[in-house]
């Protein structure tokens, strides 16, 4: 059998500093070591996860304001008061 080929993985990190406070960071280490895991994996995955929340919103947006522009729905003059809305 031929040995696959695959092509080289590069990441590109940056490294950053963070300003916590000691009790945080103590309950988060032990968090991490319970999981078998650190503190800087739970930070980097929690950054991850907002990113892509972040990018499914921003797409989800922007998808409303294709199908808002595309919609032959019209908004017209208003009708009523703020007196009508408030009457009993």
């Amino acid at each position: 059998m031929i040995g696959r080929i695959t092509a080289p993985h590069i990441l590109c990190v940056k490294n950053i500093t963070l300003s916590v406070d000691e009790a945080v960071i103590r309950t988060v280490r032990l968090y991490a070591a319970e999981r078998g895991s650190s503190v800087n994996a739970l930070v980097r995955e929690f950054l991850a996860n907002l990113a892509r929340r972040e990018d499914r919103a921003r797409g989800a947006r922007q998808r409303i304001r294709e199908l808002s522009k595309q919609s032959a729905a019209r908004i017209g003059s208003r009708s009523w008061t703020r007196e009508d809305l408030h009457e009993r």
